[in-house]
């Protein structure tokens, strides 16, 4: 990963993480925990979508809304534009090292083998993120058309402000 200019790491007392825009990622110093929700935002800049979807899924088992479903919904689809632009890039080998992270310990429903071609693991994995997310986008709507209203255009807004990397984290207009 490339820093730019004025972005730098910060080594301090808690976890530091950044991602190409650099200040995307909450940190912590251990006094507050992280809420499952905070939690994905920083596996999506580490790019440990196996995470921030379990983070996202105890969201939405611990406190469902049409927000949490919404948040899930986001993850997978920014799981599904990561593995396009790895394709996109020639990266196979980020492919493999993907369907490895996506296969050890679960979701058991994107992946499996876990031992498959990398262009195989590209087709699994787009076809099960896209199905998953077309099922939360639904749940969520569901629940509170309203929210879904809101929180469409501006996911939509983000994406177009950054397409190359948008699935790194969530759009800042999103509090939760």
């Amino acid at each position: 990963m490339s820093l730019r200019a004025g972005c730098f790491p910060v080594c301090c007392l808690g976890l530091c993480l950044w991602s190409a825009g650099c200040g995307a990622v909450a940190s912590t110093n251990g006094s507050t925990p992280l809420t499952h929700l905070q939690r994905a935002k920083v596996f999506l800049a580490a790019g440990d979508f196996r995470r921030a979807v379990d983070a996202c899924r105890q969201e939405v088992q611990e406190h469902p809304s049409a927000r949490s479903y919404l948040y899930l919904t986001y993850v997978y689809q920014a799981l599904d534009a990561y593995v396009e632009s790895l394709a996109r890039a020639d990266q196979w080998v980020a492919m493999e090292q993907l369907s490895l992270n996506l296969s050890s310990g679960g979701p058991e429903d994107l992946l499996d083998p876990p031992n498959v071609l990398a262009r195989m693991a590209k087709e699994m994995i787009q076809a099960s993120a896209r199905q998953q997310a077309d099922v939360t986008a639904g749940l969520a709507t569901r629940l509170d058309p309203s929210v879904v209203a809101v929180v469409w255009p501006q996911q939509t807004a983000w994406r177009k402000a950054n397409p190359d990397g948008w699935w790194l984290t969530v759009p800042p207009d999103w509090p939760w």
